[in-house]
């Protein structure tokens, strides 16, 4: 059964509201595991990790052009971890905060990476299926 316009459109702009890609760049990779525990214990459970580089130490190190980089920038935070995840309630990227002081991850420092949300205007996935979960 189809819902009417009016009602589908209604749900969509409710779930628009809270839907948050969650983006944590992580140049610090020894952190990893610490940072996923966290993730896991401050309620978000579903991610994808990948491994990712800054496009200086990229341009450096695999475009001749740029060569002249490589001595900028050595060898350090050469690769990085990316996490992204879907959010649908905005307390847990507060919790996910507030544990991340309590370890001692802290991403306003030098080196570690940088983490912030965007707003997610669209997700196509099984109804019954929960982005947290």
């Amino acid at each position: 059964m189809r819902l009417p316009k009016q009602e589908r459109l209604g749900r969509a702009s409710r779930r628009r509201d809270v839907m948050e890609l969650l983006v944590i760049v992580l140049n610090k990779v020894d952190l990893l595991n610490d940072l996923l525990s966290v993730l896991v214990e401050a309620g978000i459970t579903r991610a994808t990790v990948f491994d990712s580089e800054g496009m200086g130490h990229h341009l450096a190190y695999e475009v001749p052009i740029f060569a002249g980089l490589r001595k900028m920038l050595g060898e350090a935070g050469a690769h990085n971890k990316t996490i992204l995840s879907l959010i649908e309630d905005e307390k847990l990227v507060a919790e996910l905060k507030k544990l991340l002081k309590e370890v001692k991850i802290d991403f306003t420092q030098s080196g570690t990476g940088i983490m912030f949300t965007v707003p997610v205007g669209n997700v196509t996935k099984p109804e019954d299926e929960s982005l947290e979960k």
